[in-house]
């Protein structure tokens, strides 16, 4: 007989976006029963951070670890030797940020301490668990890292009936005028961008502004279907408030109009410009016969 117990840990980057902690670890251990857990939330408890120490200290009652995939999912199991009634705690152990962004290095939490519900089977007990961290908890594990990661959808001004191409999503930082990062949009028109602190300024000194909780940048994008550019910003846009700062956990949604369109209102612009042009120089060489003829 024993324990098997499946399930899912993911993030909220905000409201209408969630990442899996891919190569996250997931660790389960008996509660130090000389410290009896009395935790009204359960398994719905926030996460905790957990020193290098507080680790070390209850290694010796580890049950199982295991890594989630790149889903977020994880399969633990271990021999029944204990009651399925007795408590377990549960923590997370994130050694990268997705995207491998931000200062490496091992980032423990306790997850929570809780009696899980358990469904006998034919081999012993099976428990599922799954957990979502908070988006205000998650913003703050990204800024103490020193990473970001901005998403959001990127939809055409004028439908075209078409399926959208994926499309590469560029930001820049109008702080500095640097490429900050790269991302490429799914079948949904999403794209998820990160970067790092470091990715922010030319190797100088990042100005300190007064006011600037995030110390983030402020950003604007440009667009491009396969190389042709379809939308582009400058600092300008970089300067509405919803642009600036950006916190280390952020969504921007942005409009493009079809490239088809845009494509023709520059070509037509040229021949306007280029008629312009026949024309002025028609009318000079008229003056210039008039003068001719008046001479002789």
């Amino acid at each position: 007989m024993s324990y098997l117990l499946i399930g899912n840990i993911s993030a909220l980057i905000c409201d209408d976006c969630i990442e899996p902690l891919a190569q996250a670890r997931i660790r389960v251990y008996l509660p130090d029963t000389r410290y009896p857990a009395a935790n009204p939330k359960g398994i719905f408890s926030d996460l905790q951070p957990l020193s290098a120490k507080e680790v070390l200290m209850k290694a010796d009652r580890l049950l199982a670890e295991a890594s989630l995939d790149e889903q977020g999912n994880f399969t633990l199991s271990w021999k029944q030797e204990h009651l399925f009634t007795e408590p377990l705690e549960l923590d997370l152990c994130l050694d990268t940020l997705p995207g491998k962004t931000g200062i490496q290095q091992p980032r423990n939490f306790h997850l929570c301490t809780a009696v899980l519900h358990w469904k006998r089977s034919i081999n012993g007990y099976i428990g599922a668990y799954a957990y979502v961290v908070p988006s205000a908890i998650w913003n703050t594990i990204q800024g103490e890292a020193g990473a970001w990661v901005i998403t959001g959808t990127v939809k055409q001004r004028r439908e075209t009936g078409n399926d959208q191409p994926p499309l590469r999503v560029e930001a820049f930082n109008a702080l500095s005028g640097k490429k900050i990062g790269t991302a490429i949009t799914n079948e949904y028109g999403r794209y998820t961008l990160r970067f790092s602190r470091k990715d922010l300024y030319h190797g100088t000194l990042q100005p300190i502004r007064q006011g600037r909780r995030h110390m983030g940048p402020d950003v604007y994008f440009r667009i491009y279907n396969n190389d042709k550019l379809v939308l582009s910003e400058n600092e300008s846009h970089a300067s509405s408030p919803e642009r600036q700062d950006l916190p280390p956990c952020s969504c921007v949604n942005l409009v493009y109009r079809p490239s088809v369109v845009k494509w023709a209102s520059g070509q037509i612009q040229g021949w306007i410009n280029d008629m312009k042009v026949i024309a002025g120089k028609s009318r000079k060489k008229r003056e210039q016969l008039h003068l001719s003829n008046a001479l002789f």
